[in-house]
């Protein structure tokens, strides 16, 4: 009996074992069917084309190792199009990547149904209407990313049973009603970032009271309320960000308690009262932003304590009293903004002597000293803002030290004395030299004219003298000036930016003649006064009688060419109907302008619009813009950027954008690709730049070297290596931060010369003026610095890491972003997981340099430590640019 029993229970298992195997080869089918469908929906590259009996090879698909079920699905960064809802079929589905695509519509409910589901990322798409509140079943779920898309309503309060989830990312949508309270009740939530929403209401006061939350950023949204004392409850939150809403109340005491934060970034509120001392508690605190708010009461000098302190905004409060001296023993401090307050007293010496400050803006207070004569001992001051304060006495003649100022601003306070001639010294000087409304006498130094970069020069009402001095000729980059209100005599020099400025620019100088300024100087060389009268009053006449001869001609041309027109569209009709012109559809430039005066006559604008009207002349698909090939009537071809849409509200602030381009164009650089002219038309913007035959760097690394005539060249890489990081270092030592560093912005000449493209985007979107539009700076898919996740800042550091990731890949000629590197893995994180794979460095460069010869190789190994370095995860411990281009530049000589 118990033989037969355990016969019969070996029968029982074999049939179960057996029905289950028939389950799971129809499941694996059924993933194959499914797959194989998504493919023909979606128009997967490279899927279809392979071996189909071995799905799970293809591009972004894993699966489990015992049943061959898909468990991964990765498809971000194809920009796809398509109905996604047959995923949801994928039933043992555990990661699901659908990001930076153009999947539209709503969000399938059906994506509910995936039971396994743990990480699911559908951002940077334009999937819209309301999240669907079957996600709330996605039990299992831990990452939950919908950021960036046009989603709209509340958030639906089924989520609230996601208790497994760890990060939670929203931003950037058109959600609105109110944070839900059971957000604060996910005790594994590390990470909510919601920002750039309609959210009202309060943020939940139960926020970081049961978990350890990390990351909270809000930033633009409208919520009101006080910064809940919770959030720092577990100590362990690293990033707060919560500006631009309509927050009151006061900075909680307990934000003492989160001992590792690193940002603190609560400006443009209306909270009240004064920084709280616990402030000193946190060492780790790097970025502290509070500008724009009611804050008062004085600047405590506890934040002395946070050793690590690189930026303090306090701008536009009502701080009173002084600036604390214990400030001088923030070594790293780099800004100091404390503009639109009550402060007063002296100028603080301490601070000055900071080694690492770069920016001091002390406008707008009540600032009663003098200017100290050591002012410059800090070698790295690009950025010197005093204006509007009652700082009296002389300008020192030590300001000529500031050599590496490229802002001065002086303007509005009680200064007296001559312009001391050293201002000429200070060479980098760019941005702006303002001196206006003082009480400044004496002539203006002949060496201003040897400020050859400066943009923007205001010496407005003083009670300077003299003539302008022709040596301001030397002014080349000059755009704006103001010399009004004051004493200066005689003729106004022959230079184009004071001919182009407007005659208020001059005015209230009774004895300054010249244009701008109507009439003439006179008699200025001696001339008897009734003779020159007549000779005007001759020159006068013939004028009129020229003028009137040339719209005679005028009129009779214009005539005879209507005529012409007349005729030639009667017989148009005739031989083909009554057809439309395409003259008349085709768009009209509404403004347009070339900075190059020899080019203007080469450069056709409805030659330009029609070229970007057809997709046949799109070279290339940029963050910012499309780029398209230009051919001209004269034969000159133009590279021309048609901006997104995402960037059009700069064509409402068109006359600042024509003046950044025009700085821009006056960047000299052997490694800068200028703007050369723009044109708008309708609502579109128009960027026009030389055309490059040899495309991009992308190109060179990642199509040109799998050709079969492919010839392998180090030498030429590591000088375009190295022009990158010329051109980089140039920006940087201009303050001008580049908003998307990627070997696609990198432009190659005849000669393979790099010229770093999409400088003028930095300078129009310009973020560091505002956070509400911060997150469409992002820069290129794998190029971004990790840190710009939480500090949502563009900074130098963070351009260095972006030229790390283009060295590595001229160093490997690899993707920044590749499915083969693994699950989460990227180039960077690849590269630097070398050593734990027990792979050497040479196994990590390209083997079809490495391997030619010993110098190469040699060079290489030295070029992939510079690139280690800009990739640091750690922002302060990369290179600066100039730094990285000694470093490459002794490989070459090496």
């Amino acid at each position: 009996m118990t033989l037969l029993r355990f016969l019969l229970t070996v029968f029982s298992l074999v049939g179960l074992l057996s029905r289950f195997q028939l389950v799971n080869s129809q499941l694996v089918f059924h993933d194959q069917d499914v797959v194989e469908a998504i493919g023909k929906e979606l128009s997967v590259p490279g899927w279809g084309v392979m071996n189909t009996t071995d799905f799970c090879s293809w591009h972004g698909v894993i699966c489990s190792s015992n049943s061959s079920m898909v468990e991964r699905l990765d498809l971000s960064g194809f920009r796809l199009q398509g109905n996604v809802t047959l995923i949801s079929e994928l039933k043992g589905l555990k990661w699901l990547d659908l990001s930076n695509n153009n999947f539209q519509g709503s969000i399938p409910f059906a994506f509910g149904n995936l039971s396994e589901l743990q990480y699911l990322d559908l951002s940077f798409n334009k999937f819209g209407n309301s999240i669907p509140s079957e996600l709330g079943k996605l039990r299992s779920l831990n990452a939950l990313n919908l950021s960036k898309n046009w989603l709209t309503g509340a958030i639906p309060d089924e989520l609230e049973g996601l208790e497994n989830l760890q990060d939670f990312q929203i931003f950037t949508n058109n959600l609105n009603g109110s944070i839900p309270m059971w957000i604060g009740n996910l005790t594994n939530l590390k990470v909510f970032a919601a920002y750039e929403n309609e959210f009202s209401g309060g943020v939940p006061v139960n926020l970081g009271l049961y978990s350890d939350l990390s990351l909270l950023n809000l930033h633009s949204n409208q919520l009101e309320g006080t910064i809940p004392e919770s959030i720092c409850a577990n100590g362990n939150l690293e990033f707060l960000v919560l500006t631009q809403n309509k927050l009151t109340g006061t900075i909680p005491d307990s934000i003492g308690n989160c001992k590792g934060l690193s940002s603190i970034r609560i400006g443009n509120n209306k909270l009240i009262g004064g920084i709280p001392k616990a402030i000193g508690n946190i060492s780790s605190l790097t970025y502290f932003e509070a500008d724009s708010n009611s804050l008062s009461g004085e600047i405590v000098t506890e934040f002395a304590k946070c050793s690590n302190l690189t930026l303090l905004n306090l701008a536009s409060n009502e701080f009173n009293g002084t600036i604390p001296p214990e400030f001088g023993q923030l070594n790293s401090l780099q800004e100091l903004i404390v503009s639109g307050n009550n402060l007063y007293g002296e100028i603080p010496i301490s601070v000055l002597k900071c080694k690492n400050l770069n920016k001091l803006d002390l406008s707008n207070n009540k600032f009663n000293g003098t200017i100290p004569a050591d002012i410059c001992n800090t070698s790295r001051l690009q950025y010197l803002l005093l204006g509007e304060n009652s700082i009296r006495g002389e300008i020192p003649h030590e300001i000529g030290n500031c050599v590496k100022l490229l802002e001065l601003e002086m303007g509005s306070n009680e200064l007296t004395g001559s312009i001391p001639p050293e201002i000429g010294h200070m060479k980098n000087l760019q941005i702006s030299l303002n001196l206006s409304h003082n009480r400044l006498h004496g002539k203006l130094p002949q060496d201003l004219g040897k400020l050859d970069k400066l943009v923007s020069l205001d010496v407005s009402d003083n009670q300077l003298s003299g003539n302008i001095p022709p040596a301001l000729k030397g002014m080349q980059s000059l755009i704006e000036v103001d010399f009004s209100s004051n004493q200066f005599t005689g003729p106004i020099p022959t230079f184009a930016p004071f001919q182009k400025s407007p005659n208020s620019s001059f005015l209230g100088n009774k004895d300054l003649c010249g244009d701008p300024l109507s009439g003439g100087c006179g008699d200025l060389n001696g001339y008897d006064h009734s003779v020159y009268g007549h000779k005007v009053s001759y020159r006068i006449v013939l004028a009129v009688i020229g003028s009137g001869l040339a719209v005679f001609v005028c009129v009779t041309v214009v005539v005879l060419l209507f005529m012409m027109r007349e005729k030639q569209e009667k017989a148009a009709k005739e031989a083909a109907g009554n057809t439309i012109d395409e003259i008349s559809s085709k768009p009209v430039i509404l403004a347009g302008n070339v900075f190059v005066d020899n080019l203007k006559q080469a450069i056709d604008f409805d030659a330009v619009v029609k070229a970007v009207m057809k997709d046949s002349n799109k070279i290339c698909v940029g963050t910012f813009s499309t780029v398209y090939k230009a051919d001209m009537p004269s034969g000159m071809i133009l590279s021309v950027k048609k901006l997104k849409s995402m960037d059009k509200t700069i064509i409402h602030h068109q006359s600042k954008m024509i003046r950044e381009l025009e700085k821009l164009s006056k960047l000299v650089h052997d490694n800068l690709a200028r703007p050369i002219g723009f044109g708008i038309y309708e609502d579109v913007v128009l960027l026009l730049h030389e055309y490059y035959a040899n495309g991009t760097l992308t190109q060179y690394l990642h199509n040109s070297s799998q050709k079969p005539e492919y010839k392998p060249d180090w030498p030429t890489r590591l000088a375009i290596a190295t022009g990158v990081a010329e051109g980089l270092a140039f920006l940087h030592h201009v303050a001008i931060i580049h908003l998307d560093i990627s070997s696609g912005n990198v432009l190659l000449d005849s000669n393979f010369r790099p010229l770093v493209s999409e400088v003028e985007i930095s300078r129009l979107l310009d973020p560091s003026r505002g956070t509400a539009s911060i997150s469409a700076v992002a820069g290129s898919f794998g190029y971004i610095p990790p840190e710009y996740a939480y500090t949502m800042q563009v900074t130098a550091p963070g351009n260095v890491y972006s030229y790390g990731v283009v060295l590595l890949e001229i160093l490997t000629t690899r993707l920044p972003v590749d499915e083969a590197f693994g699950e989460g893995i990227d180039l960077v994180k690849w590269v630097h997981g070398a050593p734990t794979r027990g792979e050497t460095p040479e196994q990590i460069l390209d083997a079809k340099l490495s391997t030619i010869s010993f110098s190469w190789r040699k060079e290489m190994l030295a070029a992939l430590k510079v690139a280690l370095l800009c990739t640091d995860m750690t922002p302060a411990k990369r290179p600066k640019m100039k730094k990285v281009v000694e470093m490459l530049q002794e490989i070459t000589e090496s």
